[in-house]
């Protein structure tokens, strides 16, 4: 792949924190390598800042291997940018033409507060799970893989709804700011195996429960979770969701 270098502009959202109303500001950046990933790309602009005194753009950040969820900023109006199935950190430069001017927002969603600049609150995420997405177990040796027979079908779809690395994009991406896609593969990938069949009830409930507290929107349908999911997850996880929740309130003791 040919290598090149290019000089761009940005145009980033700055806000001190939470309780100050912050807005765009531009930047440039040259010489970026086309092979450099985004976040190395910010970091480059943060050297140049430090440099001559200004504050850094603060974003969020751990991996940069795409597992982690952390590296949440919304490109040229998609969430991770224009790349399908890809996260911010695995974004790389080549995306854009030299002399683009590129937009970078953090997430928007009631729930999601901004901390600052770049970085938003997500601890709702945090408080859903603590809510019900475990399952209770006795201390002791960990049972053999092979003691619980999994429907080849039902282990692949667990799996595959498991690869949620809540990184909020399906909120950011949905107009009503909602988790849906987020929630169902959480309740998805216990309700599916035989280990989570004790708390399926209570667990659903009381994880939606705490969704509509932290003043998450409705689902829309549009799909558009979907399309931005890094980890390409269905929304038919949602009506996985649905059946269970309405399935537990039926049934509820």
């Amino acid at each position: 792949m040919e290598h090149y270098n290019m000089n761009l502009n940005l145009k980033v959202w700055r806000q001190k924190n939470s309780t100050i109303k912050g807005g765009f500001k531009m930047y440039r950046v040259e010489n970026i390598s086309s092979e450099m990933s985004f976040l190395e790309m910010f970091d480059v602009l943060n050297e140049q800042l430090i440099e001559v005194g200004d504050d850094p753009i603060a974003f969020d950040h751990d991996c940069r291997e795409g597992i982690c969820g952390a590296c949440s900023m919304y490109i040229d109006g998609k969430p991770h940018g224009p790349w399908h199935g890809n996260t911010t950190c695995q974004l790389h430069m080549r995306a854009f033409k030299d002399g683009d001017t590129i937009v970078v927002e953090p997430w928007r969603a009631t729930a999601f507060p901004v901390i600052k600049d770049l970085v938003v609150d997500r601890t709702a995420f945090d408080r859903i799970i603590q809510a019900g997405g475990y399952i209770s177990v006795n201390t002791g040796n960990a049972v053999d893989g092979n003691a619980l027979p999994i429907n080849k079908d039902k282990a692949d779809a667990s799996f595959d709804a498991a690869t949620c690395i809540g990184c909020g994009a399906c909120v950011a991406a949905c107009k009503n700011s909602s988790a849906m896609l987020f929630l169902s593969a959480k309740v998805s990938h216990l309700a599916l195996l035989p280990q989570g069949e004790p708390e399926r009830k209570s667990r659903v409930l009381d994880m939606v429960a705490q969704m509509d507290k932290e003043g998450f929107g409705s689902c829309t349908n549009t799909g558009a979770c979907e399309a931005t999911c890094p980890k390409e997850i269905s929304i038919s996880y949602i009506a996985q969701l649905n059946n269970e929740y309405l399935l537990a309130g039926l049934t509820k003791e």
